[in-house]
């Protein structure tokens, strides 16, 4: 049962992750396609640099409540099956599951030809549903280094790679009497996530190094 649970909570955060809040805000309100201007991402930054505060603010809203409604429709899936998980369990393991897919549904939208945005927002909000703690961490290292290097992608990248570590401590400091492979366990998939974030953020990274990445500006870019 907890296997059958584990399959049906990734297909929900699959479909969940696919439904694009970038794609789906600008065909409503500008019957355009975000993926064909800008950066030709479907994301938050390149929604906001190509049409304004407006549709980034919506955007925001929609892929922040899609990872967190992930996780608790996965844990609402476990529940009703009654697979025997303890409550620090459901919240935990079965929520990296639903991050996890819920990114792959983001990246890879299976209603968008499988082209979709980077994942960031999707698997930072999951941890809103996990572990507010980690959430407020990771959100905070988001917004120094992009204060200070004006980069929302090294901002991003920061976050990720931090994902695991502040993971693993929290769970440490949490930990009561949850037995440590518990602990890997959940490292590790939070570890999964980050490395997501990473890989489709590896052009912003050669921008970087090549000094050519484009600086964080509340100004959308002219003749959208």
């Amino acid at each position: 049962m907890l296997f059958l649970a584990i399959v049906l909570s990734a297909l929900v955060s699959y479909l969940l992750g696919s439904c694009n809040s970038s794609i789906l805000v600008i065909r409503l309100l500008k019957h355009q396609d975000v993926r064909d201007f800008g950066s030709h991402n479907a994301g938050l930054t390149n929604t906001l640099r190509c049409f304004g505060k407006g549709c980034a603010a919506l955007t925001l809203i929609g892929d922040l409540a899609k990872g967190i409604i992930a996780v608790f429709l996965s844990r609402g899936i476990c529940h009703w099956m009654d697979v025997g998980l303890t409550a620090q369990q459901d919240v935990h393991f079965i929520g990296y599951i639903a991050g996890i897919f819920a990114i792959l549904g983001h990246v890879f939208p299976l209603y968008y030809h499988f082209r979709g945005g980077k994942g960031v927002l999707v698997g930072v909000s999951v941890f809103l549903g996990i572990d507010p703690k980690v959430f407020g961490c990771l959100i905070l290292i988001f917004i120094i280094v992009l204060a200070i290097s004006k980069y929302v992608s090294l901002g991003s990248i920061i976050a990720a790679v931090c994902c695991p570590i502040i993971t693993f401590l929290f769970q440490m400091l949490q930990r009561g009497d949850m037995p440590m492979w518990y602990v890997w366990l959940n490292t590790g998939l939070a570890a999964v996530m980050g490395a997501m974030v990473i890989w489709m953020h590896r052009t912003n990274i050669q921008r970087l190094k090549n000094g050519t990445e484009n600086r964080f500006s509340f100004h959308k870019t002219k003749n959208v």
